[in-house]
Formats: structure tokens, C-alpha cells, sequence
């Protein structure tokens, strides 16, 4: 999982409210376990008329926001289905921050589990930052120092330390779980002199 200290981007404004997994990432484009193949059919709705054909100026696929690593997100953010193929899509569109209100607790779970940073922040601080992103202002985020800052603007965030320590060191769980070798070594030991039977 690649490392999140400090990015500092344009941002996608997408403020829609309660914005749910299957808007993400519809259920139809779930046929692989694999964590890439989802871009495509991300924010589907958003993106494509009925026919497949593109929609003209959606925030997704313009040029103004081309290569943004932040997504500028609505309350509740990620709400619905739990579905691990959703942070997949996101961080195969590009976005390594979301920003938003809200989020739901097992997306934004999620979302850390695969090195996507979520950043909860008061409403009228993301709408001052939709209408930065809109105006093309870039935007940093800074999860060492927990801060936003934007133009002359900088806003604190409060985040997870163990959730912060897995970001900052490029961990998912398991990483996290095989920094203590040693202590599972020693308990393996243990266990093998105790309970030799179960090692037969």
C-alpha cells in the first residue's frame, strides 16, 4: 500500500449528499476481486447518458480537473452497501484524499484499508473548499499535521492514530499485524511446548 504524508492537488468538487456505494461503483461492474478494472464504470450515473455515451462537462471527465488526487465529497459520503470495490474505484480514478462532512463508518474503514485518506470537516469549510476547487485553487492536505490548507485558508482535522500511523507507514492490516514477528514468534513457541498436539 503506498505511503499518504502530503499531497497537495486540485480537487474534484462532487458535493451530492448520501452519495451511496452503488452510485460509486453500480453492483453490475462487481465480477472481479482483482483491485483494478473498476475506473470505468466509477460514478457510472454521473458520468455516462443511458446510450454510454459520455455526459458532456461532468466534473469526473473534463479537463479542468484532470489529474486531481482529491475528491471534494457531499455528507455521508459513501453510504449503502458495504463494498470494498468502491475505495477501489476511487483510487484507480486517481483520488488519494476525499473530503466530506460525513462518511460512512465502513467505507471510510474501507477506504483506509487501501491508502485512501478521509477527511471529515465541518460543512461550511467543504463548501469554502468546493468553491476553491471550482475556482481551480489547488489544495493540500497534510496528515502529518492534520491540516487543509488552501489559498490564505487552513483547517484542522481530527483523524484515527492508529488509522494515521497505517497511512503514514503504507500499512493495511496485516502489514500492521506482522511488525510484532518477534511477539508472534515467542507466542508460537510458547504455544508449541503447551499444546504440542495441535502441531502434530
Amino acid at each position: 500500500m503506498e505511503k499518504f504524508s502530503r499531497i497537495t492537488s486540485i480537487a474534484v468538487p462532487f458535493p451530492r449528499v448520501n452519495v451511496d456505494t452503488d452510485i460509486i461503483i453500480p453492483a453490475k461492474h462487481l465480477k472481479s476481486i482483482k483491485r483494478s478494472g473498476f475506473a470505468a464504470g466509477a460514478f457510472e450515473s454521473v458520468r455516462y447518458n443511458a446510450d454510454g455515451t459520455l455526459i458532456e462537462d461532468n466534473v469526473f471527465d473534463g479537463p479542468k480537473y484532470k489529474g486531481a488526487n482529491i475528491l471534494i465529497a457531499g455528507d455521508n459520503f459513501g453510504c449503502g452497501s458495504s463494498r470494498e470495490h468502491a475505495p477501489w474505484a476511487i483510487n484507480e480514478m486517481g483520488y488519494r484524499c476525499i473530503i466530506a462532512p460525513s462518511f460512512a463508518d465502513i467505507f471510510a474503514s474501507n477506504c483506509i484499508k487501501n491508502g485512501i485518506l478521509t477527511v471529515s470537516l465541518p460543512q461550511e469549510d467543504v463548501d469554502a473548499l468546493v468553491m476553491a476547487a471550482e475556482a481551480g485553487h489547488p489544495i493540500t492536505v497534510d496528515l502529518e499535521a492534520q491540516t487543509v490548507t488552501c489559498e490564505n485558508a487552513l483547517y484542522k482535522f481530527d483523524f484515527n492514530p492508529t488509522h494515521k500511523d497505517m497511512l503514514m507507514e503504507g500499512l493495511d492490516e496485516i502489514g500492521q499485524t506482522l511488525r510484532s514477528k518477534a511477539a508472534i514468534s515467542d507466542f508460537e513457541t510458547k504455544q508449541k511446548m503447551m499444546t504440542p498436539w495441535l502441531y502434530r
